[in-house]
């Protein structure tokens, strides 16, 4: 019994000071000023123009994540190839190389002088320091959120029911929309869930490839941490209060999207 006790008070202590207490601290400070104040720091037209570009920037790498997420798991869970393994260490690259490293690669490939830089400007297209760079770092660090989900799903489910459907003369693009979507689709959605919540909390690739131009290239979370550099403690925290908002947003849904499942 006293073990018991003991490890569910440190779990709650742990949640407390590492979760719960830096939580209310962004809500805190966001209101400190009243309500008044929070309201007013939305009406800056460089933490409205984050909050779009973070939407923007969402609404482009989610998208090319679910293609490339559903297309991977389902190359490797049903079919045997040559570089299988290899093809899954790459998923997983993002989760052991540092976002800001990964900023850095990009700019020395499209950089000014980089390899492809000079070329890609040649044609009036700014990678670095513009839109594409925060895209192109962004993608990169979501890129195994949605395959990761659905390769173990896909491996557990087998290749029986495809198998089965091909037999009865079901062509490979009707199997896929037929019977392996409708199978893992809990788990797509789970999955996008959490590369959308990745993608606009995304913060070391993007401060190396953007620039950090207010107005321009700043995101949610570079605007939050120059607004807070800038001694703008309220400001600052409005816009974290709302990253927080959608995060617990993102949650509670992973969490219907969960019970829902279970349901079904």
């Amino acid at each position: 019994m006293w073990v018991r006790w003991l490890l569910t008070g440190v779990t709650l202590t742990f949640l407390t000071v590492f979760l719960l207490f830096p939580l209310f601290t962004v809500f805190h400070e966001a209101f400190s000023r009243g309500f008044d104040a929070y309201h007013a720091s939305f009406d800056d037209r460089f933490i409205r123009h984050s909050i779009m570009l973070t939407l923007m920037t969402a609404a482009i790498c989610v998208p090319l994540n679910l293609i490339f997420g559903l297309a991977a798991a389902w190359a490797v869970t049903k079919f045997d190839f040559r570089g299988k393994s290899l093809l899954v260490t790459i998923i997983d690259l993002p989760f052991s190389v540092s976002p800001v490293i990964a900023g850095f690669v990009f700019i020395i490939i499209f950089g000014a002088h980089g390899y492809l830089g000079p070329w890609v400007e040649r044609w009036g297209f700014q990678v670095v320091f513009a839109f594409p760079g925060i895209v192109l770092a962004t993608t990169f660090g979501t890129v195994p959120f949605i395959a990761r989900e659905l390769i173990p799903l896909m491996e557990a489910q087998g290749r029986d029911e495809e198998y089965a459907a091909m037999t009865l003369g079901a062509g490979g693009w009707r199997t896929f929309f037929k019977v392996t979507l409708p199978n893992v689709k809990w788990g797509l959605f789970y999955g996008v869930i959490l590369c959308n919540a990745r993608a606009m909390g995304e913060f070391g690739g993007v401060e190396v490839v953007s620039g950090s131009i207010s107005g321009r290239t700043n995101t949610m979370t570079l605007q939050i941490q120059q607004l807070y550099f800038d001694y703008a403690t309220v400001p600052a925290f409005a816009l974290a209060s709302l990253l927080a908002l959608l995060a617990l947003f993102t949650l509670i849904l992973k969490n219907l999207l969960e019970w829902w499942s279970a349901r079904r």
